[in-house]
């Protein structure tokens, strides 16, 4: 069935992992029927939990969407991951909806995954609401909880169902339409009287009428002059301030009990705003220029891809959301990002992994398109007639990296492909090829992150993989000047070989390798020099310490002798390799390490524990930047090798609060206490090796 888009809302459902999001949703499609049992996830038989991964772990692990209906209106429920190691579904659902539903623990209260998505969604002008669960749970305490977030997120947040604890148990109290409800096991809801005021409920109840009255002036007339406000007044003043962002209405309940589940339906459909008041979008077009994409059925056709599901056994499943116009299957259909027209496979309704076919995704809905082979998360599909481009989400960083080693010898051809249908679905994943190491590297935003893409790498395309540390890139220079010579004489049968060369090396700043040559007198004749360069070039890729690569280095040619007839390029490419193995162990050869810079963003209060850790792992802190939020921004240059496991030392530090980059600068010396330990390492490296060739 296709609704109007006046009555579709589409809503992201976010907050901390384990805060209750997937059981709200699942509380919501049983009643309203669209499922005929509530699961549990525990149990690992959610509808938006369909992955068996996310079974398996009993955690959300990507987005699902869950379209209810409520009321004549279709509520499409975009459900993403609460871990850290899994927001790129925050990332790519935000864009999606009109309005963020932030759901929080009435025992736990805001907890950090709340506090980010309630930031992100204030960053991109979405309406919010606030959906306090567990109500009903041990040492729960819903005022708490509220007087949090009124200190916290500030004096947007208004009071609209209230729990109210009385000798016959507990009722939830409307503040809007005056009403109260009682709730039995199995989603029973009665009404009952509306408890006595006490000084509490009086004082929501005041605030309440404050924040809608802050809306418009009329009703502030009234506030003040302390008339009462009917219904109408308070949804309409409510809508308005959700809108506009004023207002951030807080609902509570219990999801798993069925506890003002309904009222909170009831919120999204009066108070949240409409895809037709909320859904328009700014573009731009091939020249760069700014369009207007309003949210009208009869429009050009504009549709943003906001998720997409690479299963080698489903195939392709475009998650799209239509802002214009209508989406048929013969639709004609361009590309933004490439240009090129895209053929349409079939169109349908997702509610988690059932798929319902549809003739046509109506304006301002949300459904998916099967087969389309070149869109990707973030690209927009438009009409011929107005092709325009809508800002496509920018992902974190993925930064922990792990190098694969592949189980069954032969899969390694394998693993490159099968990562590439990953990354397509995870714009979060990372993967190279290091050509220095020869090591295939596979990043991600965190531990867990990385464990479900080995899972999904041998479930879904047969890959078994391991993960280990990676191989640091060292380097190799000196610090000493040091002359030598490489003489190559070799008889045979007929010509034989002769090269002799001196040549000087010394340290220099002005590149990784440079060559020069002051021969006089023509004992090294001129078109042997290009082959005692090449010889060299060869031998600086192998270092006399560890075999790391040469950096720093100027050699040049000062003498030499040859034969006119055993003279060749090859002898005098021999005799130049010999001078530098010569001459490099005694111009004082050093390790170099890579050094990357640190910009660590943290809450003020863990600044601190930031600089001594910089500290400990042998680095440096170069200054610190305020940032938002009372936030510090940390600048440091830190080893690459000490980086590791930062990742998880950060996010334990701040609970998950902080976030960091981290780019390669230069090269330093390695400290020498330090050298025997890469030595052996790389011995062990480069034996390994010669053995498997």
């Amino acid at each position: 069935m296709n609704y109007a888009n006046d009555h579709i809302r589409n809503v992201l459902v976010a907050g901390h992992g384990g805060a209750g999001k997937t059981s709200l949703v699942e509380a919501m499609l049983y009643l309203t029927k669209a499922t005929d049992r509530q699961g549990r996830v525990e149990d690992g038989n959610t509808v938006c939990d369909f992955d068996p991964e996310e079974a398996k772990r009993h955690v959300s692990l990507s987005l699902a969407v869950a379209p209810v209906e409520y009321a004549g209106v279709k509520l499409n429920l975009i459900d993403v991951p609460g871990l850290f190691d899994f927001e790129a579904g925050l990332y790519e659902g935000m864009p999606a909806a009109e309005s963020v539903m932030v759901v929080v623990s009435a025992r736990s209260g805001l907890s950090v995954g709340a506090r980010k998505a309630y930031k992100l969604a204030l960053k991109q002008n979405k309406s919010r609401m606030i959906f306090v669960n567990k109500v009903n749970a041990e040492h729960a305490d819903f005022y708490k909880v509220f007087e949090q977030l009124k200190t916290e997120l500030g004096p947007s947040v208004c009071p609209v169902v209230v729990p109210v604890e009385q000798a016959g148990g507990r009722v939830y109290l409307n503040l809007i339409t005056q009403k109260a409800y009682s709730y039995t096991g199995g989603g029973g809801v009665r009404e009952v009287p509306v408890p006595s005021y006490g000084h509490r409920t009086a004082g929501l109840l005041e605030a309440m009428r404050e924040a809608a009255a802050e809306t418009d002036d009329a009703l502030m007339e009234k506030f003040f002059e302390g008339e009462p406000f009917t219904e109408e007044e308070l949804t309409n003043a409510i809508r308005t301030g959700a809108k506009t962002g004023a207002i951030t209405p807080v609902f509570c309940g219990a999801a798993t009990a069925q506890e003002a589940v309904d009222l909170a339906m009831w919120g999204l459909q009066k108070l949240m705003p409409s895809a037709a008041r909320g859904a328009g979008a700014v573009g731009t077009d091939a020249s760069g220029n700014e369009v207007e994409v309003p949210c009208v059925p009869d429009g050009p056709l504009c549709a943003y891809v906001f998720k997409t599901v690479a299963d080698p056994f489903v195939g392709k499943v475009s998650y799209v959301k239509v802002i214009s116009g209508r989406l048929t299957a013969d639709s004609p259909v361009v590309n933004a990002r490439t240009g090129e027209a895209e053929r349409l496979g079939k169109l349908v309704y997702v509610r988690g992994k059932k798929q319902t076919d549809t003739a046509e995704i109506g304006c301002g809905d949300i459904g998916a398109v099967t087969k389309l082979p070149a869109a990707q998360t973030g690209d927009t599909l438009c009409a011929p007639s107005r092709v325009v481009s809508l800002p496509r989400p920018v992902f974190p960083h993925p930064t922990l990296s792990m190098a694969v080693r592949v189980k069954q010898k032969g899969d390694e051809s394998k693993i490159s492909g099968a990562l590439q249908r990953l990354m397509e679905e995870d714009p979060t994943i990372g993967y190279e090829v290091n050509s220095e190491t020869v090591e295939q590297v596979l990043s991600g935003l965190g531990e867990q992150h990385l464990d479900v893409v080995c899972a999904k790498l041998k479930n879904k395309f047969g890959v078994e993989i391991t993960l280990a540390d990676p191989r640091i890139p060292y380097r190799e220079s000196i610090r000493k000047k040091c002359k030598a010579q490489g003489r190559h004489k070799k008889q045979t049968g007929g010509h034989g070989q002769f090269g002799d060369v001196w040549i000087e090396f010394e340290p220099t700043d002005a590149g990784d390798f440079v060559f020069e040559e002051k021969v006089f007198g023509g004992a090294v004749p001129k078109n042997y020099f290009p082959a005692v360069e090449k010889g060299l070039q060869e031998a600086v890729r192998h270092g006399v310490l560890a075999g790391y690569p040469v950096v720093g280095l100027k050699a040049t040619l000062l003498d030499g002798s040859y034969h006119p007839v055993d003279s060749s390029e090859m002898a005098f490419k021999m005799a130049a390799k010999l001078a530098y193995k010569a001459a490099l162990p005694e111009a004082g050869p050093i390790l170099l390490e890579p050094i990357g810079e640190l910009k660590a963003t943290v809450p003020g209060d863990a600044t601190g524990d930031i600089m001594g850790e910089v500290t400990k792992r042998r680095g440096r802190v170069l200054g610190m930047n305020p940032g938002e939020d009372g936030e510090q921004c940390v600048d440091a240059e830190v080893p690459m090798s000490e980086m590791h496991d930062f990742t998880m030392y950060l996010r334990q530090l701040t609970q998950g609060r902080g976030s960091f980059t981290f780019q390669f600068v230069r090269y330093e010396p390695l400290p020498s206490m330090l050298e025997g330990k890469v030595i052996e390492e790389a011995k062990k490296l480069f034996d390994g090796k010669a053995d498997e060739e």
